[in-house]
């Protein structure tokens, strides 16, 4: 009797495991005088299922890991995952330039800052 009440239970743990499930990605975020550079880690998550979304002034990246099913499981602790995660990013990046790249599980985002917002040298002159 115990053993059929486990076995319902463990199956109903595999079931559970394969409802997919929302996290944010952690990101990495680096700034210098032309960009704003931007890592997430989003493991298992294809080129196709990214999205990227900037709007005004917001960031949205998402994307989703399915993994193949290959037989039953008998114990299961990786899941299908969304990656979700939104960030404010200033107004002065040049939208149009915005380039992802993903390798390795990681999404990389290059935001180039508008020529305005780059710091700039003021030469000097004698009059």
């Amino acid at each position: 009797m115990e053993d059929k009440n486990l076995q319902r239970k463990e199956q109903g743990t595999v079931e559970a495991a394969r409802r997919i499930r929302t996290v944010m990605p952690p990101v990495d975020i680096y700034e210098n005088d032309d960009e704003i550079l931007l890592h997430a880690e989003m493991p298992g998550v294809t080129k196709e299922s990214v999205k990227i979304n900037i709007d005004n002034g917001n960031l949205s990246l998402s994307g989703v890991r399915k993994l193949d099913q290959v037989g039953a499981a008998t114990w299961q602790e990786f899941s299908d995952v969304e990656y979700e995660r939104t960030f404010a990013v200033p107004q002065n990046i040049e939208v149009t330039k915005v380039k992802a790249e993903l390798k390795d599980g990681i999404l990389c985002l290059h935001l180039p800052k508008a020529e305005s917002a780059k710091p700039r040298v003021i030469e000097i002159t004698t009059g």
